[in-house]
């Protein structure tokens, strides 16, 4: 890997996302950064004050992640993929130990997949509009970032990724994300068993992001496992969304054994293993993953009702849809469609930071399909929520 690859994959500087809030005044509201805005669940809290108060050492435990912890991930994907009867699926076996990866939060299972499964010069499909960070380490490994299309309302749409599978050669990795960073989308168990099913055709290694799943308002989404079994890839999970812990930066990717085994060596060398206090809190959070995903989706559909109540987007969910298209919605972002006249979603943007204060995120920074729109996160404090979307609505309203 070369400076030269790393400054063209990363653009020489900070993502658009931190972009945005850069050079903001003192008094602007962040709509802008995507991370739970409730407080630490009580179970993670007393773990890390159980570390705290502990005599003795604190060593770094081992590289593949407490046993503790690998055996409740494993429980918990296991019991998730199993929590709705999808397709004619009848496989619901536990997942095993070697079948899970504990790793230093999504980023790093993502990174230790890439480096793992994609060659240089091969093709990486990503979603356009999609989280920035699936081209830039498609580029990091010398690949090729190839965008597929979502549907108009921001649902995966898996003829269109299936069409661009078929004419797109040397493929080597497809991602999916749902529900989807920026546009709020969802994937249908139909579109998840089509895409895994021409992955699986010609040999593509399938990895479904899916660390938003949890935060649901209406209905809970399908996953990919429990559409099309473990085979079908690997799937991505956090403590940092529908936990309400960013800052433990644990994460896991679940998924067949072969396809994790070299991504261990990537992720040992990155970083050992993820922090033993962070794993400690981590296994609390998913011993009470049922008291603490329900009042999770209790902040969501409160931030969710506050947004769809607003001026800037009167009874309607997340996405490009028309109310009422939308069979579900699920995690932290209102995908915006500009004003009419608004004119360039960056140079609107700066201007919604600078003179209406309160930073959001322009649609392009998400791919050339963003443009036109912007992305407003739910996430945050309560009450930092209202008073952005308070200082949205005139913006709507010209």
């Amino acid at each position: 890997m070369t400076a030269t690859r790393v400054a063209d994959a990363f653009g020489g500087g900070p993502s658009a996302i931190r972009r945005a809030s850069m050079g903001a005044p003192s008094d602007a509201i962040n709509l802008a950064l995507g991370e739970p805005g409730w407080p630490l669940p009580d179970a993670a809290r007393e773990a890390l004050t159980r570390v705290a108060e502990a005599d003795g050492r604190l060593p770094y435990g081992p590289n593949t992640g407490l046993p503790d912890l690998v055996e409740a991930v494993a429980a918990f994907c296991s019991t998730t993929s199993s929590a709705h009867s999808w397709g004619s699926r009848t496989d619901r076996a536990r997942l095993t130990s070697d079948q899970v990866m504990v790793t230093a939060g999504s980023q790093a299972a993502l990174f230790a997949l890439f480096q793992a499964h994609v060659e240089p010069g091969s093709a990486v499909l990503v979603p356009d509009p999609g989280f920035v960070t699936y081209p830039q380490l498609a580029r990091v490994c010398g690949a090729d970032p190839i965008t597929y299309p979502l549907a108009p309302n921001g649902d995966l749409d898996a003829e269109a990724l299936v069409e661009v599978l078929g004419r797109t050669r040397h493929t080597g990795l497809v991602v999916l994300n749902h529900p989807a960073n920026p546009t709020g989308g969802v994937a249908s168990p139909s579109a998840l068993a089509a895409v895994a099913e021409a992955c699986a055709r010609v040999g593509a290694v399938l990895v479904s992001d899916e660390v938003y799943r949890e935060l649901w308002v209406d209905a809970r989404p399908a996953g990919l496992h429990e559409v099309a079994g473990v085979e079908a890839g690997v799937v991505l999970g956090s403590t940092s969304k529908a936990f309400g812990a960013p800052g433990l930066r644990v994460g896991w990717a679940a998924g067949p054994a072969e396809l994790l085994a070299p991504a261990r060596l990537v992720h040992n060398a990155m970083t050992t293993a993820p922090a033993r206090p962070s794993q400690q809190a981590a296994l609390a959070l998913l011993g009470a993953a049922d008291e603490v995903l329900t009042e999770a989706r209790e902040h969501v559909r409160t931030r969710w009702h506050l947004a769809t109540g607003d001026p800037i987007c009167p009874d309607r969910g997340p996405g490009l849809s028309p109310p009422g298209t939308r069979s579900a919605r699920a995690g932290i972002y209102l995908w915006l469609p500009l004003p009419e006249g608004a004119g360039d979603d960056e140079a609107f943007a700066l201007r919604l930071r600078d003179e209406g204060g309160v930073t959001t995120v322009p649609g392009s920074a998400f791919g050339a399909r963003g443009r036109g729109h912007l992305r407003v996160s739910l996430g945050g404090p309560l009450d930092e929520l209202e008073e952005g979307l308070r200082r949205l609505a005139p913006w709507w309203e010209r």
